[in-house]
């Protein structure tokens, strides 16, 4: 098992949350039909991201 990172970095958790919602609810619309797990990480810069295991 692998992550699969979101392409996009944001500013707060709040965004990442968002993002991270979305794909829970319509993750058919990016090509994922099952999730397995969803995680919310911050980078060494202080920015927030989205990451995955299909």
């Amino acid at each position: 098992m692998r992550w699969i990172y979101f392409n996009k970095l944001y500013r707060t958790k709040f965004q990442a949350g968002c993002l991270a919602r979305r794909l829970e609810q319509d993750g058919w619309i990016y090509g994922f039909d099952d999730m397995r797990q969803i995680e919310i990480f911050r980078s060494r810069k202080g920015k927030y991201g989205v990451r995955f295991i299909p």
